[in-house]
């Protein structure tokens, strides 16, 4: 909520831009009308209109009723400061979990459950460095890059969405984690020289971890299993395995134990050919100091 010359000024869709719920996404769609639905109930059962209401959240009467009918998804502040108003008593402010997750694009969820549920990844990216590894700044920075241009919601909604996976590193027991980078990657100052400095200096410190093995492919490798293209091999608890390549089923995720094997070979074969994690460290360490 803002003032200006006294007067309250209510937040609308120009103010907040974004944050409408994928029609494709149906769990997400679900969510937000759950929310919603409630939202105005309990609304409704205080008496309280939706211009009123939405004055005393500091949102327009406009902004209440595309959140009560599922068409956007509300922010947390709005859920919190709504529980309280209505007299929810945490009801409303309990709904915050799901509807985070909401703002995360369907894919991108998907992902992030398998990388929860893994206890081994073995993870080539040739083009950038691994999102997983990448700081919320160097994020944005490679986000803004691409063409056509995403719309400044859509790169923060991505940044969020790579953030909330990194929580693999804390889980207990840890997964083993395994990424090899291109040295390519880590000299490219995408978004400025300070972001690429603050993402070396998180790679050392996501490097010492005692479940991260990371590796750098050096530029003169005059041999390389890589070229092909990226690989993404998670490995469960239960002997299953899900992986990824573009050069096998067309980048879609396989299952079979041929395919998986193609994978894991091309991935062991890039390993070996990759500096060993001491070298790869000292490497970091040196492009830090030229940075």
């Amino acid at each position: 909520m803002s003032v200006d010359g006294g007067a309250q000024r209510l937040k609308t869709e120009a103010d907040e831009p974004g944050w409408e719920v994928d029609p494709d996404d149906d769990w997400g769609v679900a969510v937000v009308a759950t929310v919603g639905r409630q939202l105005r109930l309990r609304r409704e059962a205080v008496g309280m209109r939706a211009a009123d209401f939405g004055e005393t959240l500091g949102y327009g009467e406009d902004m209440v009723y595309k959140i009560e009918g599922g068409k956007r998804i509300p922010r947390p502040e709005y859920l919190d400061r709504a529980d309280e108003v209505l007299g929810a008593g945490g009801l409303i402010a309990a709904m915050k979990d799901d509807v985070a997750k909401v703002r995360y694009p369907k894919k991108v969820r998907a992902l992030a459950k398998l990388e929860a549920q893994a206890v081994e990844l073995q993870l080539y990216d040739p083009l950038n460095i691994h999102g997983l590894l990448q700081t919320p700044d160097y994020a944005r920075g490679l986000l803004l890059m691409r063409r056509p241009a995403y719309t400044q919601d859509d790169v923060e909604r991505m940044v969020a969405g790579r953030v909330s996976r990194q929580t693999v590193f804390e889980r207990d027991p840890a997964p083993e984690l395994s990424f090899v980078l291109e040295e390519w990657t880590l000299r490219r100052p995408l978004g400025g020289r300070a972001g690429l400095r603050a993402q070396l200096e998180h790679l050392l410190e996501v490097g010492r971890l005692r479940n991260v093995e990371l590796q750098v492919m050096p530029m003169n490798r005059e041999e390389h299993a890589g070229v092909d293209g990226g690989i993404e091999v998670l490995k469960f608890g239960d002997g299953s395995a899900v992986g990824r390549s573009p050069v096998v089923a067309s980048g879609r995720p396989v299952t079979e134990r041929k395919q998986l094997h193609i994978l894991e070979l091309r991935y062991g074969i890039i390993r070996a050919q990759a500096l060993t994690p001491r070298e790869s460290t000292g490497l970091i360490e040196q492009l830090l100091g030229e940075t």
